[in-house]
């Protein structure tokens, strides 16, 4: 079988996976999210706000700088504690293990070599050794 065929077949594997289901998922939740879609635009025009004003040559209004970055601050606050926001980056973070941990089992067939220094016994830390 060539190399591609293979690849494909791993990447339908993956696609059927529940973590890639949960991650499609969890982006359609949050792009759909009308209160976060608010804060990420409110979000955006602050930063394109705060850009302009700190590029000023002359004139620069440092109160209002200080002002626009607190708003940013809170912004940014709000949208980290938002379920969606906070659901996407856990669903996109059991992707990335598992993407780390295929590319270590490959990486074990390639090389031979184990990832990682030593056997944690935990097998979920491991890329295979078996």
């Amino acid at each position: 079988m060539e190399i591609f065929e293979l690849a494909a077949r791993l990447g339908q594997a993956l696609k059927a996976d529940e973590r890639l289901k949960a991650l499609e998922a969890a982006k359609e939740a949050y792009e759909n999210d009308a209160a976060l879609l608010r804060l990420r635009k409110e979000y955006e025009v602050q930063q394109t706000l705060l850009a302009g004003e700190i590029a000023k040559q002359e004139g620069k209004d440092l109160h209002l700088i200080e002002a626009i970055q607190t708003r940013i601050d809170e912004l940014y606050r709000a949208i980290a504690e938002n379920a969606s926001y906070q659901n996407l980056a856990a669903a996109q973070k059991a992707v990335n293990d598992l993407m780390e941990r295929v590319n270590a089992a490959i990486n074990y067939e390639i090389t031979g070599e184990l990832p990682g220094s030593a056997c944690t016994h935990d097998c979920s830390t491991c890329g295979g050794c078996r």
